[in-house]
């Protein structure tokens, strides 16, 4: 709960308290704070902003304060069951105006381990030699919305800045995905993050190596947020892609959108055609996918790593100019943008680098190959099934695709490859959506390890790897089974 929102919930118990328990005469003006905490209710709207969870603490504020006007005007309540079935409503409510707050929290992010601050600038590229294929307008061409996060100069005073730019839209789309009431995500505009907008960046270092972050499907290109502040303050500049067809939704400058909906069904047919391919080329849009979606998503990095070589010559925002250190550039991404980050790996020798985490891998990719170092978290096929009992999901077909395709090509690796699991790990676990309810292991959404587990353990094997393979840096966490993490079932190959 937010400052304010504590605070209410103390004067709420408070006022509840002065206005059932009999007061001595000589203390009886005690009751006269009640107008105080219908003030604070407001204080708090103004000030950190109203969401739906704390609507019970607002309606006993305005009662409380109802309550105390009729005793001001000399009306009293004498009906005993009335007062007393007040009195127990009015105790369930503050139970409940304390819980729902609690448990549907304004979260925050864990203040990152590394030396570095975080700046945050946001770009629209688009690519005028490809078609927008998840779009009816006919000569749509490819858009796409950039977020890049860097190690930025010190500055305590700077504003924090928003997890979510676009957030009542992201936040519905979500909500409608998943079948939640439009107004149930609404309160992630409030959701702060450890960066700073369009600070300067830090200076210690000519350059800091660049990673590329591909987002899941139906996820938002900041839904890994907790990983990308830990990166960034260890020296990555970390690009985060919003990818049509793949994210929720992406809204552009102009305010158009390009949302998953009902029409975008067949864009499954279209992911799985890429991971087993069938006879019949599937066709979204009027056009054929023989390969399926997978190709086309790839593309965006390609154009991406271009764009980002002219941003390093001239960045329009004033900010990136020399900064990205273009020879050690690597990518990751979990569920479909690890499978993208595979494909992208597979076409793109400007990556060195390659971390996927807890999916398939595309028929191309199992075919072919990764020659770069890569790493794959995941957990075991115990924790998919268990996963599928508790949350359901995850077919036994699913199953058996994702693990036999990730260790197909782990083992083909040419060079170093890791193969990272994390027993009681959900797939979830992976992104920040398990922070949005502590209830979420009680309901079987998040795993038992707990979502501060997995990203300590998803963090810190991030940051070996890269530092490892784009730094040149010893990297011990590497070098066989961790003490601090003995859970962790760690396995490598060298050539």
């Amino acid at each position: 709960m937010r400052p304010l929102e504590i605070l209410l919930s103390l004067t709420n118990l408070l006022t509840f308290c002065l206005l059932t328990i009999p007061l001595p005469g000589s203390v009886f003006w005690l009751r006269n704070w009640t107008p105080i905490t219908l003030l604070i209710a407001v204080t708090q709207v103004l000030v950190e902003g109203a969401r739906w969870q704390m609507v019970p603490a607002y309606v006993l504020a305005g009662l409380f304060f109802l309550v105390w006007l009729l005793w001001n005007m000399g009306q009293s309540l004498t009906n005993r069951l009335g007062v007393g079935l007040g009195i127990g409503l009015g105790l369930l409510a503050l139970v409940v105006a304390v819980i729902l707050p609690i448990l549907l929290p304004v979260f925050r992010f864990p203040q990152p381990s590394g030396p570095y601050a975080i700046g945050t600038v946001t770009y629209h590229w688009v690519d005028e030699n490809r078609p927008e294929v998840f779009s009816i307008a006919p000569k749509a061409q490819r858009e796409l919305m950039v977020q890049i996060w860097y190690p930025a100069k010190r500055e305590p005073s700077a504003p924090r800045a928003p997890y979510l730019q676009e957030a009542d839209a992201v936040a519905g789309a979500l909500a409608g995905l998943h079948h939640f009431p439009d107004f149930s995500l609404k309160h992630l505009k409030y959701v702060k993050t450890n960066a700073a907008e369009a600070m300067p960046v830090a200076d210690d270092q000519p350059s800091y190596p660049v990673l590329i972050l591909l987002e899941g499907f139906t996820g938002y290109r900041q839904m890994n947020t907790f990983q990308v502040e830990e990166l960034v303050s260890h020296g990555y500049i970390v690009v985060g892609i919003d990818q049509p067809g793949a994210a929720a939704t992406v809204m552009f400058p102009d305010k158009h959108q390009i949302a998953i909906t009902g029409r975008f069904a067949p864009i499954d047919l279209l992911i799985d055609q890429s991971l087993t391919p069938v006879e019949k080329t599937p066709e979204f849009n009027g056009r054929p996918f023989k390969e399926g979606i997978i190709p086309y998503f790839a593309q965006d990095v390609s154009f991406t790593l271009d764009q980002l070589a002219l941003l390093n010559t001239t960045d329009p925002k004033r900010i990136l100019t020399g900064k990205l250190d273009l020879q050690h550039m690597g990518v990751f991404g979990m569920s479909l943008g690890g499978i993208v980050s595979a494909e992208a790996c597979l076409k793109e020798p400007r990556l060195k680098a390659c971390l996927i985490m807890d999916v398939a891998m595309s028929v191309n990719v199992v075919q072919q190959g990764l020659q770069q170092p890569s790493m794959w978290i995941t957990r075991p096929a115990a924790t998919m099934r268990l996963e599928r009992e508790k949350a359901g999901g995850w077919a036994e077909k699913d199953i058996e695709q994702t693990q036999r395709t990730m260790r197909t090509v782990y083992n083909n690796l040419p060079g170093v490859g890791y193969f990272v699991q994390a027993p009681g790990m959900f797939h979830i676990d992976l992104t920040d959506l398990d922070l949005l309810s502590p209830l979420f292991p009680a309901i079987g959404f998040s795993g038992p390890i707990g979502s501060q587990r997995a990203h300590e353990i998803i963090n810190a094997y991030s940051v070996a790897f890269f530092d490892k393979h784009l730094k040149g840096q010893r990297a011990t966490l590497l070098d066989g089974p961790a003490e601090q993490y003995p859970e962790v079932i760690f396995e490598t190959r060298r050539p």
